[in-house]
């Protein structure tokens, strides 16, 4: 569900012509829909109405400003996983007591800095992280609030590199140790247990993991209340999917409709950490055709987009569905999308049918709102793209094309180099 659509032969942005964005802008360029951002935050806020929930967009998928700034004055909370992170949270206007942080490797300085924001809560890791958080709160006499990552061994049918709930991976506490772990946690002076955290991976297209994970987790939190723990959150990570290609992922509201009656009256409050299924699908990459290069037994689509700017093709071999900008009645080839990298992994699609383009003519990656820019590189040298944000018959530059310059801005010479 997103405003990116045909207007005759013209792919639009909402109201404007992807064509006359890509020619005023330049590329590489990010657009993204104003109006898609807020239907799929709307899209889980309303499914969970009824019930007392806090909705935390996932930084990592996508950390510009002007999205955060979006989501934070419609309520929306945050999940981080780094202190640069909370530190865009918080710029962006989002309420520290609706900041949830996660990851595995937090550092004393990042501690230091959540506990004097007084965020929501930490999802803790591990036993050792357990201890140092208590170390620093006592040290800033403060009492530092956490839940538990509670890993409930639950396959998510995902790509093995973006599944986190397994027992071979390293997040989480397994579920057969959680007792003894919030035991641990109930006896540091500076730790105040108030929740239970799980998140089993991400692009989850089917609902049942979902469901096996919950009940695992509902089984726990009766246990720990009748030990006496009073866990006021729990926190069930994101994972929703989105469809790249043929897949059909549940809606919220669809979620919502499972996993509600399960919790059957208990008295805590939900918490959600969806990013890719809000600005996945909100954001696409617009690239220039430079060259077509006849190989061997191939053709290559040479652009100017890269590995470096789009990711997800060369480290998931992930299918991004690529779309002229300005449909024509052409032939169609079979062609490889690459882009001017000097590596072979760098491709946006392998073996794709595709309308004969023309040089400087623009193709249109979609679904690149998420873990596109986020993950983006200067390698080789090449400066940050922009970032462009629609909204109906308005567009606005929300990230300035980087220059030459910024590439060394940071960098220092020794004396004995001058």
């Amino acid at each position: 569900m997103h405003f990116f659509n045909y207007k005759g032969n013209e792919l639009y942005a909402e109201d404007i012509p992807v064509r006359m964005l890509a020619e005023k802008y330049g590329t590489p360029l990010y657009i993204y829909s104003y109006k898609t951002l807020l239907r799929h935050f709307r899209a889980y806020d309303d499914a969970f109405k009824n019930y007392p929930h806090i909705i935390c967009y996932a930084l990592k998928a996508n950390t510009n400003e002007a999205i955060l700034r979006l989501l934070s004055k419609n309520g929306c909370g945050a999940d981080i996983v780094s202190g640069g992170e909370l530190f865009r949270a918080l710029r962006a206007g989002i309420s520290p007591n609706r900041i949830v942080y996660a990851g595995v490797g937090k550092t004393e300085d990042e501690i230091r800095f959540a506990l004097g924001s007084k965020i929501l809560m930490f999802n803790v890791e591990s036993e050792d992280e357990l201890r140092e958080i208590d170390r620093i709160a006592g040290i800033m006499k403060l009492k530092a609030p956490i839940a538990l990552r509670i890993n409930p061994d639950i396959d998510p049918m995902t790509h093995p590199y973006i599944s986190t709930g397994m027992k071979k991976h390293k997040f989480g506490i397994p579920i057969e140790d959680a007792i003894e772990n919030y035991r641990f946690a109930s006896m540091l002076k500076h730790i105040e247990v108030m929740g239970i955290h799980k998140h089993i991976g991400s692009q989850i297209t089917e609902i049942s993991p979902f469901v096996d994970a919950m009940k695992r987790i509902l089984m726990l939190l009766d246990e720990l209340t009748g030990l006496g723990f009073n866990i006021r959150c729990l926190d069930i990570g994101g994972g929703l999917g989105i469809p790249y290609f043929d897949e059909k992922p549940p809606m919220p509201r669809d979620l919502a409709r499972k996993l509600l009656p399960l919790i059957n009256g208990r008295r805590i409050t939900l918490i959600m950490e969806p990013g890719r299924s809000i600005v996945g699908n909100a954001g696409i990459l617009v690239t220039r055709m430079l060259y077509l290069k006849k190989g061997v037994g191939k053709d290559f689509i040479i652009v100017d987009a890269g590995m470096n700017d789009l990711m997800r093709p060369s480290l998931y071999d992930a299918y991004h569905h690529i779309m002229p900008v300005v449909k024509n009645r052409r032939a169609k080839i079979t062609a490889d999308i690459v882009g001017p990298i000097c590596e072979s992994g760098d491709f946006l699609a392998k073996g794709r049918r595709i309308q004969k383009v023309n040089k400087g003519e623009y193709l249109s990656v979609m679904s690149a709102g998420a873990y596109g820019m986020s993950m983006s590189s200067n390698y080789n040298s090449r400066p940050t793209v922009a970032e462009v944000m629609v909204n109906g018959k308005t567009h606005s530059l929300i990230r300035k094309r980087g220059k030459y310059n910024d590439l060394v801005k940071d960098e220092m010479l020794p004396a004995y180099l001058r």
